[in-house]
C-alpha cells in the first residue's frame, strides 16, 4: 500500500485509487451527464425553435457547460467528493492532506477533465494516472486533490511484540496506576510499528516514551536494557496483570454466584402475628352463676404461661369436669 505522509510526517491509512477503478467511476459518471445532456438538448431545441442560428449555439454552448463542466462541480463540491460513479465504486476525492475538498478543488478538476477527459477522450488522464506514483491525473496534481478508496477490506490488529525472555516479571513489582491510558496507547502504537521506522527515529521516539513512562512510575530504567525492549516488558507486565484481574473476578463469580440468582427471602412462621380469634362461648359455672366466654388462646394456654415471670403459679387449666357443688 502506498502510504500518505502529511507535513507533519504523520502517516495517513488511505489508499489511492488506481486506473481501473477511476476508469469505471468516471463511465458511470459520463452516462448520467450525456443522458442529462441529451434530455436538456432535446427539451431546449423544442423551446428554441423560434430563435435564430446564434441564440440557439450560444443556448447550446452554455448547455454543454452548465451540464458537463458545471455538473460535476456542483455534485462533488455538496458531497465533498462523491459523484455517483465513485460512491458505486467506493471512491472518495479528498486533499492530499486527507481532508474532504472544497468547490475551489471541484472547480479545478472540473475544468482540467474538460481538456483531459472529454477533449481527448481520456487519453491524456489514463497517461498521467498510470505514470503518477498515486495514480493521480492531471487534474488531481493541479488542484493538490488525490482519489482514494474507501471499502477497504480490514487488516488483523496488529500484537504487540513481546519482550526479551530475561526481562519477563522482571517488573512484577513496578507500580502502574500513575500511567495515563494516552501514553498506554503512545507506546502500544510505537511497539506495534517500530519496524517500519527509520532506525533513528526509532530510537529517539522510544527513548521519548520510555522517560514519559518512567516520569509515571518513578521507577528509572535498569542499566543495560534498551528503551524499546523496556517498554515491551512494561506493557507486557500489564497485560498480565489485567489478565489475573479478569480471571480472579471470573473466579469469584462462578463461586458465588450471581446476586440475583438467589432466592427471596421468606419470612419465618415464628415472626408472623397470628391474627386475633373470635371468642367462642364456652358454658361453665363461676361466681355469676352464668355462662362465661374463653377466648381459644387463653383455653390452649399451658399452666404456667400466667404469673410465671413474677415467680407465682399460674392458673390451673381447665380439665373438662366442673368442680364438685
Amino acid at each position: 500500500m502506498n502510504e500518505l505522509v502529511t507535513g507533519d510526517a504523520v502517516v495517513l491509512g488511505l489508499q489511492p485509487a488506481r486506473l481501473p477503478s477511476r476508469a469505471l467511476a468516471i463511465a458511470i459518471d459520463l452516462a448520467v451527464l450525456l443522458t442529462v445532456f441529451v434530455l436538456f438538448s432535446i427539451g431546449l431545441a423544442v423551446a428554441t425553435v423560434t430563435l435564430d442560428e446564434a441564440a440557439t449555439a450560444a443556448i447550446a454552448v452554455a448547455t454543454f457547460l452548465l451540464v458537463l463542466v458545471g455538473g460535476p462541480v456542483a455534485v462533488e463540491t455538496l458531497s465533498h467528493g462523491r459523484s455517483l460513479g465513485k460512491l458505486a465504486c467506493g471512491l472518495r476525492v479528498v486533499r492530499d492532506d486527507g481532508g474532504p475538498i472544497r468547490f475551489r478543488h471541484a472547480l479545478v478538476r472540473g475544468a482540467m477533465g474538460l481538456v483531459e477527459i472529454l477533449g481527448t477522450f481520456g487519453v491524456v488522464g489514463s497517461i498521467a494516472s498510470l505514470v503518477s506514483a498515486r495514480g493521480r491525473r492531471l487534474g488531481d496534481v493541479f488542484a493538490g486533490t488525490l482519489v482514494v478508496r474507501e471499502r477497504v477490506p480490514a487488516g488483523r490488529a496488529l500484537a504487540v511484540p513481546p519482550p526479551p525472555p530475561w526481562l519477563v516479571g522482571r517488573f512484577g513489582q513496578l507500580d502502574l496506576s500513575g500511567v495515563p491510558d494516552g501514553l498506554w496507547l503512545a507506546i502500544r502504537q510505537y511497539l506495534t510499528r517500530m519496524n517500519q521506522l527509520d532506525a533513528t527515529v526509532r530510537g529517539s521516539m522510544a527513548e521519548r516514551l520510555a522517560t514519559d513512562l518512567v516520569a509515571c512510575t518513578g521507577v528509572p530504567v535498569p542499566a543495560g536494557v534498551p528503551a524499546a525492549a523496556y517498554l515491551a516488558a512494561v506493557v507486557n507486565e500489564r497485560q498480565t496483570r489485567e489478565v489475573r484481574r479478569v480471571a480472579a473476578a471470573a473466579g469469584r463469580a462462578g463461586r458465588t454466584g450471581a446476586p440475583d440468582a438467589w432466592p427471596a427471602p421468606v419470612p419465618s412462621p415464628m415472626f408472623v402475628k397470628p391474627m386475633p380469634a373470635a371468642p367462642v362461648p364456652v358454658k361453665g359455672e363461676h361466681s355469676g352463676g352464668g355462662a362465661m366466654e374463653v377466648r381459644p388462646d387463653e383455653a390452649a394456654a399451658p399452666p404456667a404461661a400466667v404469673g410465671e415471670d413474677m415467680g407465682q403459679p399460674g392458673p390451673q387449666a381447665p380439665t373438662g369436669f366442673a368442680p364438685p357443688a
